[in-house]
């Protein structure tokens, strides 16, 4: 009989998923960091996260080759800290392939929604946008002025929340996890930009509750990281259902009874 593709696989094959680690593989894109309101920051974030003691806002908008298709991967983050570590906590990342959101959603948490990604250079003049829904919902727009230093690899580290609403709809089904997500990145181009931040009015983004105070920089180049995560604590989670409707474009959605005879 031929193989059954659904059936189970050997402990081999399982081991291969675990330890099969990609090559470097290098994304081109914008980052802008600004300042914001920090009554803005308080309120996005979940406890146990707390404010850093500079509210500050990021926005990532790359394209990344990955073997077989170009994918384009966003991040729309605020800053945060978790006791005495300080990282970025994300409210949305919009990624262009469902392929992108799986692993990130389902192993760690992240926000990942799928969307449209721009990065667009020609000559000195760059372009990077989020969009979703027809709204393009953060814009950057800038003209490139020249090289900057490239920065030691240095370690990242990304807040998340893995949950599953509970299937009664009466909150989750186990204690929601507070994840650490660390990253090692590495630069090999970076420049410096002069420019502006757009944000734009979305009912499913609301990113521009976050409103660009003062611009830090923009810089567009070239990097790559790892990623590892660990579990860092288990959260309340009566505290953290108030914050439930930042995954979804529509909190119903999670107990949405598909027709009769969708087959789902």
């Amino acid at each position: 009989m031929a193989r059954v593709r659904y059936g189970a696989r050997s402990e081999a094959e399982i081991a291969a998923t675990r330890t099969t680690r990609l090559p470097d593989v290098w994304s081109t894109g914008v980052v802008a960091v600004w300042e914001t309101d920090p009554d803005a920051v308080a309120a996005v974030l979940p406890p146990p996260l707390k404010p850093t003691g500079r509210p500050l806002a990021r926005v990532t908008v790359s394209k990344v080759e990955l073997p077989g298709y170009p994918l384009g991967a966003g991040s729309f983050a605020v800053a945060a800290a978790h006791g005495t570590v300080e990282g970025w906590y994300p409210l949305v990342m919009p990624m262009t392939h469902e392929r992108a959101l799986t692993a990130g959603r389902e192993v760690f948490g992240e926000p990942k929604k799928l969307g449209e990604v721009t990065v667009e250079r020609e000559g000195p003049a760059v372009r990077a946008a989020l969009a979703r829904h027809g709204v393009t919902f953060v814009e950057v727009c800038g003209t490139v002025d020249g090289p900057l230093p490239l920065p030691e690899p240095a370690p990242r580290t990304d807040f998340y929340f893995k949950f599953l609403p509970a299937v009664d709809g009466s909150g989750f089904d186990g204690d929601p996890v507070l994840v650490h997500c660390l990253r090692e990145e590495k630069v090999r181009r970076l420049e410096r930009v002069s420019g502006e931040v757009v944000l734009r009015e979305s009912g499913y983004d609301p990113v521009a509750d976050l409103p660009v105070l003062r611009l830090i920089d923009i810089t567009f180049g070239e990097k790559t990281s790892d990623q590892r995560g660990r579990v860092a604590e288990r959260v309340d989670a009566q505290a953290l259902l108030p914050y439930v409707h930042q995954r979804y474009d529509d909190p119903r959605q999670i107990h949405d009874a598909p027709p009769q005879g969708s087959g789902d």
